[in-house]
């Protein structure tokens, strides 16, 4: 019998695996038709595209789901018609959050952002009502075996970024209207990065305790499973971690 369920939990947690690679694939393609459309099929010019696709590559998301997607944007049958749409509020612990996403109807996508974050004890407020916590920022990222942190720095010195800030990877901020810049030039050097993207980091952070984290993770699991949610930031830090853990 141990056996059996030992097989049942196996192929549960391998649903689970597929369930979550095809969710992401979806927002992937979504973010791809919505970036042709705004600006074209060549990701040289296109810099929307083209963190989409470096995010595309980082999933191991099959080339034809990829060309699909081109070629929904592409194609006489518009289908739907995605709007960017931003939240913001606070957690549990007073955590601020910032929700990005993609859908076709506002109607349906906010009250159950809403509905998320009353679940676990937030509140959902006005735009701008917690985004000048943050700094909006364009955002790259490496391997950190992909070369030393002096040459790291030094290249993201000389292609004009801000900072570069210390975790498991190298975290190279900059400009948004520089993040193409930067990126082009990191890439000669060292390759496509694994992430260039526009995002949020906080100014400053709120130090949680693991019980209100566990409450707070809850909340950025659901809203992130939403289908129209593409990213959600957060500027908590855990009590006993001096790392720093905005969700980047």
């Amino acid at each position: 019998m141990s056996g059996h369920s030992q097989f049942k939990n196996i192929m549960y947690r391998k649903g689970a695996q597929d369930a979550r690679r095809a969710k992401v694939f979806s927002k992937i393609s979504r973010e791809i038709i919505v970036a042709v459309r705004e600006s074209g099929s060549d990701p040289e010019g296109n810099t929307r595209l083209r963190s989409a696709l470096l995010s595309a590559r980082a999933e191991n998301m099959p080339k034809d789901n990829v060309d699909r997607a081109i070629k929904k944007a592409l194609g006489e049958d518009v289908g739907a018609e995605y709007q960017s749409v931003r939240y913001e509020g606070y957690g549990p612990g007073g955590v601020a959050i910032i929700v990005e996403g993609l859908t076709d109807n506002k109607n349906r996508t906010a009250p159950e952002v809403r509905s998320a974050f009353t679940k676990f004890g937030g509140s959902l407020g006005e735009s701008n009502s917690v985004s000048f916590q943050f700094d909006h920022v364009g955002y790259i990222s490496y391997d950190k075996k992909t070369s030393s942190e002096e040459m790291m720095i030094e290249a993201a010195v000389e292609a004009g970024a801000d900072d570069m800030l210390g975790s498991d990877f190298f975290e190279i901020v900059c400009p948004i209207d520089r993040l193409s810049c930067v990126r082009d030039h990191l890439t000669k050097k060292f390759g496509d990065p694994l992430e260039a993207k526009v995002t949020w980091i906080p100014k400053n952070t709120v130090v949680i305790d693991n019980g209100t984290a566990s409450t707070l993770f809850k909340l950025i699991e659901v809203l992130e499973d939403n289908d129209d949610i593409q990213s959600v930031v957060a500027n908590y830090d855990l009590q006993d971690s001096g790392a720093f853990n905005s969700m980047l």
